[in-house]
């Protein structure tokens, strides 16, 4: 009786695994299909931004296709609007690559690049995936840091100018712009903390080991404010145009290629993000808002880009 019973069950177990496995190619021919829409609608936007002509903010080119947010039209209005000689990209920080803000650049405008994630799972699923073999795309297992981010970049075949760099590493983000040597991006994008305001110029004092959710329980705690990267893109040579309408990203141009680009100053460019990404001491979302965030990061440790001083929240 009972070897009756494990008789059914191996053939119940079976016909579970033959249906799951029919289940997961029709998901991936669902995600493919879904891909394939979302990447010819994005087509289609960047030909109803290239009839825009000359845009005076950045936010009248916004459209999302793989970004998280907007940023997706904002970098195609800023390449079909500048002269870019070499079409190399470098991303920090994309996890799996799904969402990101150069897997349109790299589909739609054919450009080589590379990114780079902390996680090996996240690496090795890009190297899985069809885009790998499909484009001129390196991934790189590593956790970036001030000592290895010219090595990363250098060891990946990259040098002298390139097209665009966009740091998102929630974290140490101002501290590996400036260590940054190797490259010199003619776009630049980096995520600035808003909830740090607009009128310090701080960020996280450098910690090679820096994780955001280990720092603080709210999650809050990481990069840098705005001010802080405007005055860092001067020491470097570049002007800043203005941040997506998300509050998270800042747009920065090398110094002779913003012709028409107008450009900002802190007040005019920063924009208060509103995504209420807050936690509590048990990982649980708070959904903290406005001048709240800042509250909850009363007495944390910045550093004074200015003075180079560890100040207090």
């Amino acid at each position: 009786m009972i070897k009756k019973y494990i008789h059914i069950i191996r053939d119940k177990f079976d016909e579970i695994i033959v249906l799951l496995k029919d289940i997961r190619k029709r998901l991936s021919k669902s995600e493919k299909v879904y891909e394939i829409q979302t990447f010819q609608y994005g087509q289609l936007l960047t030909s109803q931004l290239k009839l825009k002509g000359e845009l005076h903010n950045l936010h009248d080119a916004e459209f999302k296709v793989f970004s998280q947010w907007g940023d997706d039209g904002i970098i195609q209005y800023l390449i079909n609007y500048l002269a870019i000689p070499n079409t190399i990209f470098v991303e920090f920080g994309v996890e799996d690559y799904k969402e990101s803000n150069t897997r349109f650049l790299l589909m739609n405008n054919n450009w080589s690049g590379l990114v780079l994630d902390g996680s090996s799972a996240n690496i090795n699923t890009i190297k899985n995936s069809t885009i790998y073999w499909k484009y001129d795309l390196q991934a790189t297992h590593a956790f970036i840091t001030v000592e290895n981010i010219n090595t990363l970049i250098s060891d990946a075949g990259f040098s002298g100018e390139i097209g665009l760099l966009h740091i998102d590493i929630d974290g140490n983000d101002y501290w590996i712009w400036k260590a940054l040597e190797v490259v010199t991006p003619i776009i630049m994008i980096v995520e600035y903390n808003s909830i740090f305001g607009s009128d310090r110029s701080i960020t996280i004092p450098y910690r090679s080991d820096f994780v955001r959710s280990k720092a603080h329980y709210s999650n809050l705690y990481a990069g840098s404010s705005l001010p802080a990267l405007c005055d860092l893109a001067l020491e470097k040579g570049y002007v800043f145009i203005g941040s997506n309408s998300a509050g998270n990203n800042a747009y920065f141009l090398k110094k002779g290629y913003e012709k028409n680009i107008k450009t900002l100053d802190v007040k005019k460019g920063y924009v208060v993000s509103k995504f209420r990404e807050s936690r509590n001491k048990d990982g649980k979302l708070t959904y903290l808002r406005g001048d709240d965030r800042l509250k909850e990061l009363k007495g944390m440790p910045v550093f004074n880009t200015i003075t180079n001083q560890i100040e207090e929240i």
